[in-house]
């Protein structure tokens, strides 16, 4: 029988906060190796810099969860995820903003295009935020 992964919100201690913080600083201190497999053989970049993000983020106190996502969602999923309506993210879906395809009459959005949208909204706040903070000093408002 296969294992299946369950969503699981993992809390740390001070400790291991602390263990993360010193990890992220410097992979070597205190004795400890750089991410490597079990057989000795070093881990491939890209699984290396994900563990790095999850110690960033222990090492900051925040609370980790770890679980599967679907690689599909509905509409309604979707739009859940995106914090916006159903209609919304329709016309955003209609005007090719969001790729989309039908399964059958059903309309699905793949993960990584959801979580690119976002990443790109979060982007776009930012930079009009920096920008309204520009203009703020430029027109000495601070």
């Amino acid at each position: 029988m296969a294992a299946t992964l369950q969503r699981e919100a993992l809390t740390t201690t001070r400790a291991e906060r602390d263990q993360a913080a010193t990890l992220v600083a410097d992979p070597r201190s205190a004795g400890h190796q750089p991410f490597g497999l079990p057989d000795g053989q070093p881990m491939p970049s890209e699984l290396s810099d994900l563990l790095r993000k999850i110690l960033v983020a222990i090492a900051a106190g925040r609370t980790i969860s770890v679980g599967p996502l679907q690689d599909e969602l509905t509409t309604s999923a979707a739009a859940q995820m995106l914090g916006i309506s159903r209609p919304t993210l329709m016309k955003l879906i209609r005007s090719n903003t969001i790729p989309a395809h039908k399964v059958g009459t059903h309309t699905r959005i793949r993960m990584a295009d959801a979580l690119a949208y976002r990443r790109d909204q979060l982007q776009a706040q930012e930079y009009a935020f920096a920008e309204l903070r520009a203009m703020e000093d430029e027109l000495g408002l601070t």
